[in-house]
């Protein structure tokens, strides 16, 4: 698996690798939680809307690979997914669907665990097809709830990590738990983490929340977490799921939709880190892989 890795970094490094302008940077999101019933899913798909209403080129994957359901919150049915890239049988863009909403979606983020074991042929295949991501300003994938080595691999390779918890308090422990497990589990790098408290009553909960679990984590973890943001509690939210549409769509100046829109403008004045990008996307997702 070693070796299949290397060579797929080779791939990478290779001037038939597709690569965007040098001053274009892609920034790939993590979007995971401890537990799922948090709004993970929902708070993904709607930064993606709001990322798009910025006039960004956005990206969302499904990357949760049990309960996979981010097709329906959007109300489609893929034919296709990245498998069907992986076994040579369709090309990046003719899996990609254009969601009316303004941003692309890919299902089936399964084909990943299947990258270390292709042959050179079909990594280069898989490289030159995944390249032309690259175009892409944002990257959100929608990583399953808890942790798997798939989730663990996709976390490794963003260049920003969104842990979604509640003022629940079996959220707040598994928020913390699945911190804890980043921090020790994926000591090679550092992972740059951020906290968004959902379906809060108030900002001043979003803010208790938030500080309870930064402290936790700094205290007994030694680790920095960032709070980017909450979202409120609203029966919009709810009223979104039943209706497939999601809420930035059905109620753009409701309270979540606002709070969404502050968080994404929050991240835009953030820089974009130096090793962002599809390619080193790629590489670092490798490097992540269980030997």
């Amino acid at each position: 698996m070693e070796e299949q890795a290397k060579e797929l970094r080779a791939l990478m490094n290779e001037d038939n690798f597709a690569r965007p302008a040098a001053s274009h940077k892609t920034r790939i999101i993590a979007i995971t939680s401890g537990k799922g019933g948090v709004g993970k899913t929902n708070i993904a798909v709607n930064m993606a809307i709001a990322y798009s209403q910025l006039g960004k080129k956005v990206i969302l994957i499904d990357g949760d690979l049990g309960m996979a359901n981010v097709n329906v919150l959007l109300s489609v049915v893929p034919q296709y997914n990245l498998m069907h890239v992986i076994n040579r049988k369709k090309t990046m863009n003719e899996i990609i669907l254009d969601t009316e909403f303004g941003f692309k979606f890919i299902a089936g983020a399964n084909g990943f665990s299947k990258i270390a074991n292709l042959s050179n042929d079909e990594l280069d295949y898989f490289a030159k097809e995944f390249a032309s991501l690259s175009n892409a300003d944002i990257i959100i994938i929608d990583t399953g709830a808890g942790i798997s080595n798939n989730v663990l691999q996709f976390l490794s390779a963003a260049d920003e990590v969104y842990v979604i918890t509640t003022p629940e308090p079996t959220a707040i422990t598994d928020a913390y738990g699945i911190i804890k497990i980043i921090t020790t589990e994926l000591l090679q790098r550092q992972i740059n983490l951020k906290l968004l408290v959902n379906r809060v009553h108030s900002s001043d909960e979003g803010k208790r929340i938030s500080d309870l679990i930064i402290n936790i984590v700094a205290q007994f973890l030694n680790y920095k977490v960032e709070y980017i943001g909450f979202v409120y509690d609203d029966p919009v939210v709810q009223a979104s799921v039943i209706r497939q549409k999601p809420f930035m769509i059905i109620n753009p100046t409701s309270k979540p939709a606002v709070c969404l829109k502050h968080i994404v403008g929050r991240i835009e004045k953030t820089d974009i880190p130096s090793d962002a990008g599809v390619s080193n996307f790629l590489k670092k997702f490798l490097g992540g892989k269980k030997k």
